[in-house]
């Protein structure tokens, strides 16, 4: 098959998933062409079956905004003509499944269009007045729409009353890159810590602050280290939160890495803290490295994270009782060895990449089927 993939090109979230699948396709076989405004952060260069298409937007003196929609259906239109695209796959509504509609007007021909939820894109973005009606525009445009939880199609029907199918897929981790690494650990702390891995793109939904309260809480005279992962709007509010708890010693944080695998993997814990979350691609990479979860009972998290099996759910906004499940995991080590050995074989048996990329695949024949 020949299939487009459009992507926002962020480290997490729907850029990653975008380009696991985009990677995945490209391996067993298939044409695959990726379009963004940038190199998404985990496509290398070179990747096997993949070229990568840079979408640029001319900034005319007339636009106080530069029209990337209208630039992202120019460049999809044209590269599915050029390359006799049979499916272009798009991740996150808002602009892309538009955009995506837009092309295949403009082409005048039966381009089918995949469309994959990832969660603020119907939560925040698809709700907003301003954005829901074309969010529904595309996503009753598209030939199969899919989200990656139970918990996200349920929101997107009762936001939407959308009636039709929406497929569940689930992300995928690669499990031999997010594996157990006990050599990992000696790049980040010594071997007598309990180390406390949060990795985000900081954004205020991830209450980065509860995260280091946490960790103050869980450890405030010593014993433990927190890493920080990924950069955002509310690091400096999470650091100036550690200073003022006397913890900005033993918290780290390390910024936007592209060996987040050995971070996770240096962790005795992993811990989620947000407040609304439509799947938990970090706990999912986190339980793969063999990491027991401490997270938020929110959204597709349960789904995610079963509690007491692979890691220890906690009710949102509560620093308090995730300091308790950390603790409850530093003091009994067994216990946390117990859980994360569970969520590294449920990772591999439920999230694996090819499990995953063959109900892409499924979809993608269906929709050619007609």
């Amino acid at each position: 098959m020949r299939v487009g993939i459009v992507c926002h090109p962020t480290y997490g979230g729907s850029g990653a998933v975008a380009v696991a699948v985009a990677r995945a396709l490209g391996q067993a076989g298939h044409d695959v062409h990726v379009l963004s405004y940038e190199q998404p952060a985990r496509l290398p260069a070179g990747a096997t079956g993949v070229t990568f298409h840079r979408v640029g937007v001319t900034a005319y003196p007339l636009f106080r905004y530069p029209p990337y929609d209208l630039a992202l259906a120019s460049a999809i239109c044209e590269i599915a003509e050029r390359n006799s695209l049979d499916i272009v796959h798009v991740h996150y509504a808002i602009p892309h499944a538009v955009a995506a509609l837009l092309a295949r007007a403009m082409l005048g021909s039966r381009l089918r269009v995949v469309t994959t939820l990832h969660g603020t894109d119907i939560t925040i973005v698809g709700v907003d007045a301003s954005y829901h009606r074309p969010t529904l525009f595309g996503l009753e445009g598209s030939d199969a729409v899919t989200a990656v939880s139970a918990w996200l199609r349920d929101e997107t029907r009762r936001f939407f009353r959308f009636d039709r199918a929406i497929d569940v897929v689930p992300n995928s981790v690669d499990a031999a890159c997010f594996r157990p690494d006990p050599a990992a650990r000696r790049d980040f702390a010594r071997d007598d810590e309990f180390v406390v891995v949060h990795v985000s793109n900081m954004r205020p939904v991830k209450r980065v602050h509860d995260v280091v309260a946490a960790f103050a809480a869980a450890f405030p005279r010593g014993g433990g280290r927190l890493l920080l992962a990924g950069d955002g709007p509310d690091r400096a509010g999470a650091e100036e939160r550690a200073r003022a708890a006397g913890v900005a010693d033993r918290v780290e944080f390390l910024g936007e890495t592209e060996s987040v695998e050995r971070v996770h993997a240096a962790a005795d814990a992993f811990l989620l803290a947000s407040e609304s979350e439509s799947f938990g691609l970090a706990a999912l990479e986190a339980s793969a490295c063999g990491v027991p979860v401490v997270a938020t009972r929110v959204g597709g998290v349960p789904e995610v994270v079963e509690d007491g099996v692979t890691g220890l759910l906690v009710p949102p906004g509560d620093p308090g009782a995730a300091a308790g499940a950390l603790r409850r995991l530093a003091e009994d080590r067994p216990f946390a060895r117990s859980l994360g050995a569970s969520g590294r074989r449920r990772a591999v048996e439920r999230f694996g990449e090819d499990a995953v990329l063959a109900r892409y695949v499924a979809i993608y024949e269906r929709v050619l089927a007609g």
